[in-house]
């Protein structure tokens, strides 16, 4: 496990982002619990690229956040279930 709680599995910790290709539109930021590494950010980004309207995600491990451009605003629950299917979770 890499981190703390992190289903990565890599066992490292970094501060390396993970970012997809991202175009104007609707921007949000969440925080995402247990990405601890360049690993974590690239499988929790894989999913969330997956959502219907999304045009690029950005992930900050250092920040434990993620940023996500979509072509309208998203629904927060299809958010929350991508980076759940990637083993996260979203804090707060």
């Amino acid at each position: 496990m890499c981190g703390n709680e992190s289903s990565c599995g890599c066992g490292t910790v970094d501060s390396a982002p993970a970012a997809s290709e991202t175009t104007a539109g609707s921007r949000s930021t969440y925080a995402v619990s247990g990405m601890t590494c360049g690993g974590c950010a690239n499988k929790v980004t894989r999913h969330v690229e997956e959502v219907a309207g999304v045009t690029g995600v950005r992930a900050d491990v250092a920040a434990g956040t993620i940023t996500v451009v979509s072509e309208n605003p998203l629904e927060i629950g299809d958010v929350r279930a991508a980076v759940e299917r990637a083993g996260y979770r979203l804090a707060g």
